[in-house]
């Protein structure tokens, strides 16, 4: 099974044949962190104390003491020193000497793991660490295991050098393939040269949330008549900005929704920020979707509005600001209601998408469920009548489903983003490698369509549990990956079966995930009128029917 992976993020600034800004994406099943600069800092500071105010025990802990196991130094860099009555492992390494890997490593019994997703965090700071060749080197806070159908599994953050003070860093595990007993934890540099310091009283594996803190466990949704008895959306996510002709193209496929992306510097942190620099923007922007709303509505094309980047941004590529600043939080919900006074009643508004992608992986004194109920309220004060939609944690992932409570409230929709396995969709995206088919064997587990049918069981069954209507608002696999346009079918199919609306990602944004591209890697990507994905797709879009 593979541990959670961050998709690569989409560069606006951007070309559409120039590769996606990525926020840590690597094709080994690893999780992701970027690094920032002063204002940064500050944030990850802020995080540190915010979460230390909160109740530990809130949160159950797994695993054991990791600072009494028996570290030891791979080549004589690392050392552990005792610092006001705490035990720091420090890692120097000098400068000329980056080459290889530079670690403390301890074995770690992975039983505690087997049956739960789990959060490790570890206080640490580094300093005059080097830029690496490859983002998945530099500062090292990593589980190494092979699991128990062979494969080798690295999970760790991403992009993590230069300096940085004190603060948290995570990352989530998803359970270990049954048979996987035993790994190794590993701290320090590869391939970089500098220092970097971890608290090794601070390293910790907790549950950060589960199923058996859901509320509402008996609750049914309801619908009006025109979404549960409304035609069925099969459509795609939006460009940075559409045209007309964008819009003539999609009325030629039968496309009848559009998923539009309100997004800026996607994939940075330490930015949204300046709220007043904020607010002139999504202001701005909401300026252009009123406009690109009325040729939705004269081309019989319905929107859902997607605030892709809130008030705060993330801090580290795993946690949003606003679930821990209340100035953002409130923030969110200000510029909520500002979209649902402008738009409420519009003829081509489906639905509200309010949050892109929730990432929380710490405690936080608004959490990524309680931050879209509150903004989903507010909303529904205005707009009585246009659905909410609420999205799961940790990038939208099916397998965070299990533990996904549903509103109190009726006429509210949940989505989900399909990219399992990230091996497959995402591969060669950020460096060349061997390519791997689908159907096939990806990091030892075989994936066809019935291993895309068991990840998105947790989905299924929050939709019969709670009689929920489903939105798959991403999904997509890069356009050289072999068998693609298969598994887009497979998906598709297990879609339609289910009765879930979808949308593709995405549409004429980056060249990679198009379907009027083809190519065998991001360096010779070609217009392609024709093409499997792309008839996959159309078929599908035929289906809709007029209102």
């Amino acid at each position: 099974m593979e541990v959670p992976q961050r998709r690569p993020g989409r560069r606006l600034d951007a070309r559409p044949d120039q590769p996606p800004l990525l926020l840590g994406h690597r094709q080994h099943p690893v999780c992701a962190a970027v690094k920032g600069g002063p204002g940064l800092k500050q944030l990850l500071f802020t995080l540190a104390v915010l979460s230390a105010l909160l109740p530990a025990a809130a949160r159950e802990t797994v695993g054991g003491n990791y600072a009494a196991l028996p570290w030891k130094s791979t080549d004589g860099t690392g050392r552990i020193e005792t610092v006001d009555g705490r035990r720091i492992a420090v890692i120097d390494v000098p400068e000329g000497s980056e080459k290889g890997q530079h670690w403390l490593t301890a074995p770690v019994d992975l039983t505690p793991f087997l049956d739960r997703r789990v959060t490790m965090s570890v206080r640490c700071r580094w300093s005059g660490v080097t830029p690496p060749l490859e983002p998945w080197n530099g500062v090292k806070f990593m589980l190494d295991y092979v699991g128990g159908n062979g494969a080798h599994f690295w999970c760790h953050p991403q992009k993590l050098w230069n300096s940085r003070d004190w603060g948290e860093i995570s990352v989530v595990i998803e359970p270990p393939e049954p048979g996987s007993h035993s790994g190794r934890l590993v701290l320090g540099l590869e391939s970089s040269s500098g220092r970097v310091e971890f608290d090794l009283d601070s390293l910790r594996t907790f549950v950060m949330f589960s199923p058996q803190d859901r509320v509402n466990l008996d609750y049914k949704a309801s619908y009006p008549e025109k979404i549960a008895g409304g035609p069925r959306r099969r459509g795609v996510m939006s460009p940075h900005r559409m045209t007309e002709e964008d819009f003539k193209t999609l009325k030629e496929w039968n496309v009848n929704l559009v998923r539009f992306q309100l997004m800026r510097n996607w994939g940075r942190l330490g930015t949204e920020l300046d709220l007043a620099d904020y607010d002139r923007w999504i202001n701005a922007r909401l300026d252009r979707l009123a406009g690109e709303l009325d040729l939705a509505a004269r081309y019989g094309i319905k929107a859902v509005i997607d605030l892709h980047t809130p008030p705060g941004g993330s801090t580290d590529g795993k946690n949003m600001l606003m679930f821990f600043d209340k100035k953002y939080h409130d923030h969110f919900i200000e510029v909520w209601k500002r979209i649902a006074k402008r738009f409420r009643g519009h003829p081509a508004v489906w639905a509200y998408d309010l949050i892109n992608e929730p990432t929380q992986v710490t405690p936080a004194p608004f959490d990524y469920w309680t931050t879209q109920k509150n903004a989903a309220e507010a909303v529904r004060a205005i707009d009585p009548d246009t659905p909410v939609i609420i999205e799961s944690n940790e990038a939208d992932r099916p397998q965070t489903y299990p533990y996904l409570s549903p509103l109190a409230m009726d006429n509210v929709i949940y989505e989900v983003h399909m990219y399992m396995p990230t091996g497959f969709t995402h591969q060669g995206v950020e460096a060349p490698e061997p390519y791997r088919s689908y159907p096939g064997s990806i990091y030892g587990t075989v994936w066809d369509k019935e291993k895309i049918r068991e990840t998105l069981q947790p989905v299924r069954d929050f939709q019969l549990r709670h009689n929920a209507k489903i939105y798959v608002g991403e999904f997509s696999a890069v356009i050289w990956a072999p068998g693609a346009d298969r598994y887009l079918e497979d998906c598709i199919e297990i879609f339609e079966e289910y009765g879930w609306d979808w949308s593709y990602h995405a549409f004429r944004e980056w060249n990679g995930w198009s379907l009027e591209h083809e190519g065998e890697s991001h360096v010779s990507m070609r217009p392609s009128p024709d093409n499997a994905r792309k008839r996959v797709l159309l078929k599908y879009f035929s289906r809709n029917t007029a209102e």
